[in-house]
């Protein structure tokens, strides 16, 4: 039998910022969003590198002694729509006792992938849209599933810094499963990605914080 293969768009070691501790990340290809601040088109317009879990198990294993007190973060893109991948080096990083984050846009409440994962990072996308319905679902499977959820949350001034839509940020709080809310400021590192690609930057017409 053919042995399971995801995309990988590239691995980061030594992020600060993509879990506690110091953490590998590995940037999974393709979304099933396109929303327009994000940081990373290059994950939703490339295929690629095709790879197998042990693969990449084995690259993120080699800074086991530098992440001891971290851990591996799956990002993207959308690591929920490489399911089968993203079981299987979550298997391979968790026997090797290396704590495991998926960092998700919420929208995909796969009950058997959110077992596998340690915990999340839950970005909510509330800068044109007030219903945050799909996070619910995703947050009430992580609160049977007992893991632990940082909401983080990009404010962008001219459309969700008010005090209504930040309301929307409280209410998923509620969530047992929820330890913290993280408010990130808009910023705009990401248009030369976006020229790179002969793509418009969809946002450059808003403010930084």
């Amino acid at each position: 039998m053919e042995e399971c293969k995801g995309f990988i768009d590239s691995v980061y070691c030594g992020s600060g910022v993509d879990g506690d501790g110091l953490r590998v990340v590995v940037f999974l290809s393709g979304c099933n969003l396109r929303c327009g601040f994000c940081h990373n088109p290059e994950t939703l317009y490339k295929r690629g590198k095709e790879a197998t879990p042990f693969e990449v198990f084995s690259r993120c294993v080699r800074y086991r002694a530098y992440i001891k007190r971290g851990g591996v973060t799956l990002s993207g893109g959308e690591p929920f729509i490489q399911k089968d991948f993203c079981l299987k080096l979550i298997k391979l990083l968790r026997e090797a006792g290396i704590n495991v984050i998926i960092e998700t846009n919420g929208h995909i409440a796969d009950s058997e992938l959110i077992a596998a994962a340690d915990s999340f990072i839950v970005d909510v996308k509330n800068q044109e849209t007030e219903d945050v319905n799909v996070y619910e679902t995703f947050l009430a499977e992580c609160d049977m599933l007992e893991k632990t959820v940082v909401l983080t949350n990009v404010l962008v001034p001219e459309l969700n810094c008010g005090e209504e839509k930040k309301s929307i940020i409280k209410k998923l709080a509620g969530h047992k499963c929820v330890k913290r809310v993280k408010y990130l400021p808009f910023r705009k590192m990401c248009e030369d990605k976006y020229k790179d690609l002969g793509l418009e930057f969809p946002y450059s017409k808003y403010s930084e914080d």
